[in-house]
């Protein structure tokens, strides 16, 4: 039985989790594309232009070479930056600098100690993709690529963060319920006990609540202003079917879900009342109500957060005992409740793949979520470009080969005329039609 992530891989890879997989369940239109690691930079507010005072006499002005900005931490705890941050820092010294801004994007900041975590995660997750997969070599080239790209990855979500606002997308009840999905993969009791978790991790509650916020806003900005746009026809799916047919041979498989009832730690006499349980899941399970959502909610497995999503298997990977069950049924098909070392557990065939080249309908899942993904890279950079050109974007010196380049030094976002504001903003367009505020 392939083993399933840790509760700290849990807390880190929340928007994977309640996805199907897309060999055995239909995608949606369009489906979710990778977004870059959500951060929560501090907000700034852009200086005030001041009033030119009258000048007594001319005289040449000394040219006093620019501070690095700092953020710096008030007596009531915020964070302020730049001026702001020199009037808020008292002459008694109670506030202190903690560390530098490495990048403005509009009125947020990105600063040194997101860019590391924002690196380090980078780091992980090239290990992870290339675990097993790639050469010493391959595996450099993976980790050097995407720390080049940690702080453009950083700009982009910002910005991607901005845009919703902008669009004034409400993902509350998302998040509610994400938040839900994970204390019940990992058989909290409330809320409050996922909380209690979350910083046994060592994580702040409120970094990982805004975390997945800001991850399930910028997808729902991606899935309306770039995904929207993209459409897979059937016949352009048929065509890539017909003209690769040896690429979708597979040997003899099944795709599997799974709905436990633990026993671990529970005592004899509570062993037949545990059993009545799991029957009685699986025969609301045949009464009609789906596999999925009921894993989701009632599944002591770790697969719950996925709705019991198991993966594909081929002979000779399962227990005996399993095997010999799920390689006779066909799609659909529920077995019986097993009595395992751990509980009791229902299993259902998601698709039976006989050995060979797939039919079609099997395998039309996989066609158009790659067409899908082939088409939304390009788009999806050029939309943000387009968000990058039309925002005030700054990089720190020493930063610009996190980015590709191209930036200027960082600086104070000045006061733009309202005369100017105007006409900027009348030209402001994105990719696919008008922002929010052009008329």
């Amino acid at each position: 039985m392939k083993k399933t992530a840790l509760f700290a891989a849990l807390l880190f890879a929340w928007p994977l989790l309640g996805q199907n997989p897309p060999a055995t369940n239909p995608p949606p239109q369009n489906p979710p594309a990778q977004t870059p690691p959500a951060q929560n930079p501090p907000k700034l507010e852009q200086p005030p232009m001041a009033a030119p005072e009258p000048e007594e006499e001319k005289k040449p002005a000394p040219v006093k070479k620019p501070e690095t900005p700092t953020a710096t931490t008030a007596p009531g705890g915020t964070k302020v930056t730049g001026p702001a941050a020199t009037a808020a820092k008292p002459a008694s010294a109670e506030g202190k600098m903690v560390e530098e801004i490495v990048a403005r994007v509009n009125n947020e900041i990105i600063t040194s100690s997101e860019l590391d975590k924002a690196r380090a995660s980078a780091e992980e997750d090239a290990r992870q993709e290339c675990s097993g997969k790639c050469t010493p070599e391959q595996l450099q080239v993976a980790l050097e690529d995407r720390q080049k790209s940690a702080l453009r990855d950083l700009i982009d979500q910002s910005l991607l963060e901005q845009r919703g606002k902008d669009l004034a997308i409400s993902v509350e009840t998302d998040v509610v319920k994400q938040l839900d999905q994970i204390r019940i993969g990992n058989n909290l009791k409330d809320m409050e006990e996922l909380e209690k978790a979350v910083s046994a991790q060592g994580f702040n509650w409120e970094d990982f609540k805004n975390n997945i916020r800001n991850k399930i806003l910028t997808q729902q900005v991606i899935s309306r202003e770039v995904g929207s746009h993209i459409t897979i026809g059937h016949d352009e799916a048929l065509k890539v079917y017909n003209e690769h047919k040896a690429e979708f041979v597979k040997p003899e498989e099944v795709a599997l879900k799974a709905f436990e009832v633990s026993t671990e730690g529970k005592t004899e006499a509570e062993i037949p009342e545990l059993k009545k349980k799991a029957e009685s899941y699986l025969q609301r399970i045949k009464d009609g109500e789906d596999f999925s959502v009921l894993a989701k909610r009632f599944s002591d497995g770790k697969t719950a957060q996925q709705g019991g999503y198991l993966g594909e298997y081929k002979r000779g990977e399962l227990a005996k005992e399993l095997e010999d069950k799920v390689f006779v049924m066909k799609k659909n098909e529920l077995t019986g409740v097993i009595e395992t070392k751990q509980g009791f557990l229902i299993l259902q065939v998601l698709e039976h793949y006989t050995e060979g080249v797939q039919p079609y309908d099997k395998v039309e899942n996989d066609i158009m979520e790659h067409l899908y993904n082939q088409r939304m890279e390009p788009v999806l950079r050029d939309y943000l470009k387009t968000l990058r050109e039309q925002s005030y974007v700054v990089i720190k010196p020493g930063y610009q080969e996190m980015t590709g380049g191209g930036n200027s030094e960082i600086e104070e976002v000045s006061t733009t005329p309202e005369s100017t504001k105007e006409k900027k903003h009348h030209k402001k367009y994105l990719l696919f039609g008008k922002s929010s505020g052009s008329k």
